[in-house]
């Protein structure tokens, strides 16, 4: 990474009594690029300095006098409880307990010394791309395209949600289990004029049959035993904005008939009423069978699936976008980690090797659930076998991933991500980054990064 990277804007407190220390730490990180940089040997002025200054990473001592910096950790968390300020712990002390307490006590990473000051840079560099992947997945809830991958694939169903998600028409969602579709069907909404309206989602198979009908379209008081008063059905709720019928091949045959007559009209009748009630909705409807098939079949009406299919949209298993899988895997790890408050693990090459060539049969979400017990130490799953090709590339040297490489693997995962969001744009991309158009041209040239990947 090049000191020109905006991350190298972070702003870095240093403590420790040896005023030595204190030189080589910040003549070396001022030369690799950190100019906002305050340092103190004594421990008792880090809080002014940190509501001052608001550091967004301290280099630490454990062993000082007045405080210790088990104190000094113990007095931040007071000031910062969510622990959003990163901390390095630089110390002598080389026990496994002081580590693990240190660790415990809010560090975020521990390094004994004598220090190798190439490795503190590096280390430093990890943690503030992190810190910025963690600020980036709190808010991808608020993006406008929560939809992570560079495949040919997946830029072809964005290019493909963004002209459909503005109009009136009735989309059928077609894929595996756990490819996503509850994904699509919200940015669908998300993106349309219906934003600011209700979105209701509905499992079709998920419904006991007995009570599917009363949930769809709602009931009058007195329309069979129990219903004491009137209720609002989904249909209903939903006017103004969008249905989604999730496991649509679920609905009952005979209620078929009536779905039919609602997206026809565009009315709803109650159980137990003889009124029409108009509504505005959209219905975006999902399957993970072949409707055509079971509507030859008769297990399907052919009318509903002709009506159903205006709009289809097909999303493709992970199987088929394996240059996707490394960037999500690592994108579940820190939505985990930062869930659990736990420490990011690295990423071994045996990890990355066997996550590629695994099937994934239960698709991205059997690849969330994997990150979910990966950063949680499981040894359940994919664990099992990594722990095989971890001992494997031990053995011929090639363990675990570098500083370097980690370094390296983040900021390609970094340029990635924007290019995704600037829909290939290098002139957006390269503003939204904080580097000279020329740096991310080079950086792309040697990750390999064509932008004609992510128009």
């Amino acid at each position: 990474m090049t000191t020109e990277n905006k991350i190298l804007r972070g702003k870095i407190l240093i403590v420790d009594d040896e005023p030595a220390n204190i030189d080589l730490l910040s003549q070396t990180l001022k030369g690799v690029g950190y100019t906002s940089l305050r340092s103190t040997m004594d421990p008792r002025e880090v809080f002014k300095i940190f509501e001052e200054f608001k550091p967004d990473l301290i280099l630490l001592d454990l062993n000082m006098p007045h405080m210790d910096g088990f104190q000094v950790m113990a007095k931040l968390k007071e000031i910062d409880p969510n622990n959003s300020t990163l901390i390095l712990v630089l110390t002598a002390y080389q026990e496994n307990a002081t580590r693990l307490r240190a660790l415990e006590s809010g560090a975020h990473e521990f390094l004994t010394k004598p220090i190798d000051l190439a490795e503190v840079i590096c280390r430093i560099q990890i943690m503030l791309e992190v810190k910025k992947l963690r600020s980036e997945i709190t808010m991808l809830g608020k993006k406008e395209f929560p939809i992570l991958g560079k495949s040919p694939s997946i830029v072809r169903l964005k290019q493909i949600i963004h002209t459909v998600a503005n109009s009136n028409t009735d989309v059928l969602l077609l894929g595996e289990t756990g490819t996503g579709k509850d994904l699509v069907a919200g940015c669908l909404h998300d993106l349309s004029d219906r934003k600011d309206k209700n979105f209701v989602a509905i499992n079709c198979g998920a419904i006991p049959e007995t009570i599917i009908e009363s949930e769809l379209f709602g009931h009058e008081a007195g329309a069979f035993t129990g219903a004491n008063s009137r209720r609002i059905g989904k249909f209903e709720h939903a006017d103004g904005g969008t249905v989604f019928l999730d496991e649509i091949e679920s609905l009952p045959y005979d209620l078929q008939v009536k779905f039919l007559r609602v997206l026809q009209e565009r009315t709803v009748e109650r159980l137990g009423s003889n009124e029409l009630h108009p509504i505005d909705i959209r219905v975006i409807a999902a399957t993970k069978v072949d409707l055509k098939e079971a509507s030859d079949k008769g297990e399907f009406r052919q009318d509903l699936y002709y009506r159903l299919n205006v709009v289809e949209i097909a999303l493709p298993p992970l199987r088929e976008r394996q240059e996707d899988i490394s960037l999500l895997f690592q994108h579940f790890v820190l939505q985990a980690c930062s869930r659990h408050n736990l420490p990011t693990p690295s990423l071994s090459k045996g990890l990355i090797s066997q996550l590629c060539s695994n099937k994934w049969e239960g698709n991205i979400r059997e690849l969330m659930n994997e990150a979910e017990k990966y950063v949680l130490g499981l040894g359940l799953g994919l664990s099992d076998l990594t722990a095989e090709i971890d001992s494997i590339n031990k053995t011929s040297g090639n363990d675990s991933l570098t500083l370097t490489e980690q370094m390296n693997l983040y900021e390609k995962q970094i340029i990635e991500e924007e290019l995704l969001r600037q829909g290939g744009s290098i002139k957006n991309a390269h503003a939204a980054l904080g580097i000279p158009r020329q740096t991310l041209v080079d950086k792309m040239k040697k990750y390999s990064i064509d932008k004609k990947d992510f128009c």
